[in-house]
């Protein structure tokens, strides 16, 4: 009897309040038919002080009002039998708790608090309980079952103990570091980065017991943190040596079989304009002067699935990343080394397979013609995008003629698409130059000059084309045919209550973004993008105008572009690294067959999960930009700098500095001089006795009090004026 005394003892005085609470709801879930009061919770849990019987007392009454219980007589419970299950995937909020997101997209979303999560992660398929609605308040629930993880593995740091070790993880992904007994470690050393894999996690009160999968290295070496950083994302860091394999044993050489297919521009002027690092040439131009005195543009495109076939592992493999990554120092290739900088590449000096789009253009760039189909090429120079430009700018070169054509075509080209409403986006790109150690040395700003902009509008051309090719054939007869299924790249018109939210913001500056008489939002934002241009609230202002604006993404329905101002777009120019891209050239290639149109649902699915693939790319990206700010700003520790507040959130504001584009925090707990808070309406934070305002756009001057390298995470302290 003394021996059980001591267990409830030892177990009752560890528990915490929001743990008592979770026992409780397990209980009144597992019995839903039955009455208890607070004697009988405290009984069948063991808690035997009278502190704890008046915190189960506390949260007993917190759940009859939270709707999860009812009271059927004076201190006696029961669950409330009106309350239903649902399935659905969890949308984590930053708070911790999270929203029930309904698997059949029917109803509303539903809340559950951290506490009723249980073990749910972010994106996991749950089964919930929901509480009765009850008068005034939304609905809520608690996780019953987790149906199907979204990843049961996990990027983090080894901790070692003498008897155990624990992986610490990202709390954001996974709130609970994940036990590893000390024969699980797969080699792993204390401080290592490593990946850890959940094999038991039944009492969500515990930690998850796992085992080490992959050991990336010592913590703060680059290939590690870079390999962490897509671990964190779930996105893989190598290849398959089955893909590798499989990309080695395709047939590189080009048949005369092949070539009489296809319509032959080998003799025609051809070269590339790329970034001085690339490897994987998708797009070429070709440029020859037609005999009534205009210009035939070919726009020539890597034929990527003529070399890779559906129903392959690498078709399989391409299909699962969707898309290429590119982080800070690497690129993670979609396509294997062999295809993506190898076989389909259209390297200098080569014959290559192409998909191509070839116009017909007047001297001012007026569209007169087109053609699609499959050709042949043979590039006459690799240009990067500097050489190009110093063509443009001096007049001198090689090819000089043909350039210097395509430049005043594109320009062409460019200014009609502004007159048709187009917005002109231009951010500047932070770059860095790093050693061979993958170390930061300087940062550099990297600009859209003339000689991008020429590619860039060729390769819109190309992409319009091929949509309207096939979407304007909705409206070919007279009873509105519908168009065959097709990948669109769509925009959608702004949100009107962003777009006023964002209007009302730019007026603390001293600008107007509503339209005035008869302007269209697209020129109304043109006009402000102009007249901040210089200004130091311009990365600011174009940060949150991007914002205001939809996402664009992949979908067989066509809503157009609102931001290219087009009514058919799609992605055809970048098969080697965008999936959609390889998905448009299939379906292009069947309907120029005369082919049927494919089925709807399938590429709806294709589109959907390239979108989120995009989405967890861009992340990523980011991710390793920020490592890389902070691991530069670590060599400037203790100096000052001057910077424009970029974000406000209630723990205090965000500085992006303005020497070199790196953003870091200034605590509001910091902040000594008066007691501040947090104006959300006017992206602001006011002090109370003083009334000192720091609002996005303030130009502060901080001191760099730390780089956290583990959290990604810069720490600047305000220097007072």
């Amino acid at each position: 009897m003394g021996g059980k005394k001591k267990k409830t003892k030892k177990r009752s005085r560890g528990l915490k309040k929001s743990q008592i609470a979770g026992l409780i709801q397990g209980v009144f879930t597992n019995n839903p038919k039955r009455t208890y009061n607070y004697k009988q919770i405290s009984v069948l849990l063991g808690l035997k002080k009278v502190s704890l019987k008046h915190t189960v007392v506390e949260i007993l009454y917190e759940l009859l009002e939270s709707g999860f219980l009812t009271e059927v007589a004076k201190g006696k419970f029961k669950l409330l039998s009106r309350g239903s299950y649902l399935v659905g995937t969890v949308d984590a909020t930053a708070s911790g708790a999270a929203y029930i997101v309904p698997q059949e997209e029917e109803g509303d979303d539903v809340f559950v608090s951290q506490q009723n999560l249980k073990n749910a992660l972010n994106g996991d398929l749950v089964k919930i309980f929901i509480f009765a609605k009850k008068r005034g308040r939304s609905v809520e629930g608690e996780v019953v079952e987790v149906l199907e993880r979204k990843r049961n593995s996990f990027v983090g740091r080894i901790e070692m103990s003498k008897n155990f070790a624990f992986l610490v993880t990202d709390k954001k992904v996974m709130f609970k570091d994940m036990f590893i007994p000390l024969n699980k470690l797969s080699g792993a050393k204390n401080g290592q980065l490593a990946i850890g894999k959940i094999t038991d996690w039944e009492d969500y009160t515990k930690n998850p017991f796992g085992e080490i999968i992959d050991v990336l290295g010592d913590a703060g070496e680059n290939n590690a943190e870079i390999h962490a950083i897509l671990a964190e994302f779930d996105l893989p860091y190598e290849y398959p040596a089955k893909v590798i394999e499989a990309a080695e044993k395709i047939e590189d050489k080009i048949t005369e079989e092949e070539i009489a297919k296809r319509r032959d521009f080998r003799n025609i002027t051809t070269f590339t304009i790329d970034p001085k690092d690339a490897k994987d040439f998708d797009d070429a131009l070709s440029i020859q002067k037609l005999p009534n005195g205009n210009w035939q543009v070919g726009v020539h495109i890597a034929d990527v699935t003529h070399y890779v076939n559906p129903k392959t592992v690498i078709e399989h493999e391409a299909f699962q990343r969707a898309t290429s990554v590119y982080l800070v120092d690497r690129v993670v290739p979609m396509l294997p080394e062999r295809l993506s900088n190898g076989i389909c590449s259209l390297r200098p000096n080569e014959e290559k397979l192409c998909f191509s789009v070839v116009f017909e253009l007047d001297d001012n760039g007026v569209l007169l013609d087109s053609w699609i189909g499959k050709t042949v090429i043979y590039s006459d120079k690799r240009f990067t995008y500097e050489e190009a430009q110093e063509i443009i700018e001096t007049g001198e070169g090689d090819f000089k003629d043909e350039v210097l054509t395509l430049d005043r075509l594109a320009k062409g080209l460019r200014k009609q698409r502004f007159t048709n409403g187009a917005i002109s986006f231009e951010r500047i790109e932070v770059k860095f130059d790093i050693d061979e150690k993958g170390k930061p040395l300087s940062v550099f700003f990297k600009e859209s000059k003339d000689a991008n902009k020429l590619i860039e509008e060729f390769m819109l051309l190309a992409n319009k084309r091929v949509a309207e090719f096939i979407g304007k054939k909705e409206i070919s007869n007279g009873k509105g045919a519908k168009a065959k299924t097709f990948v669109y790249r769509v925009h959608d018109n702004p949100d009107p209550e962003k777009f006023e939210n964002f209007a009302r913001f730019v007026r603390k500056f001293g600008y107007e973004a509503m339209p005035v008489g008869e302007e269209k939002i697209s020129s109304s934002i043109n006009r402000l993008l102009q007249q901040v241009e210089g200004k130091k609230e311009q990365n600011i202002i174009e940060t949150l105008a991007i914002r205001t604006m939809a996402k664009a993404s992949y979908s067989t329905k066509n809503v157009g572009h609102y931001g290219l101002a087009f009514r058919h777009y799609s992605h055809f120019t970048s098969p080697i690294r965008r999936y959609p891209d390889m998905m448009v050239h299939r379906l292009l290639e069947s309907y120029l067959d005369g082919g049927r149109s494919a089925n709807l649902e399938k590429i709806e699915d294709q589109c959907k999960h390239s979108s989120k693939m995009e989405l967890v790319a861009a992340e990523a990206e980011r991710a390793s930009i920020k490592y890389k700010q902070v691991e530069f700003m670590n060599d400037h520790v203790g100096q000052e700098f001057s910077g424009v507040i970029s974000g406000v959130t209630e723990w205090g504001f965000y500085v992006e500095l303005d020497e070199n584009k790196c953003e870091g925090m200034v605590s509001i707990r910091d902040l000594d001089d008066d007691f501040y808070r947090f104006d959300d309406e006017n992206y602001c934070i006011v002090g109370r006795k003083y009334k000192k305002k720091y609002q996005l756009g303030d130009q502060v001057t901080v001191l760099v009090a730390k780089a956290n390298l583990i959290k990604k995470q810069l720490d600047f302290e305000l220097i007072y004026d």
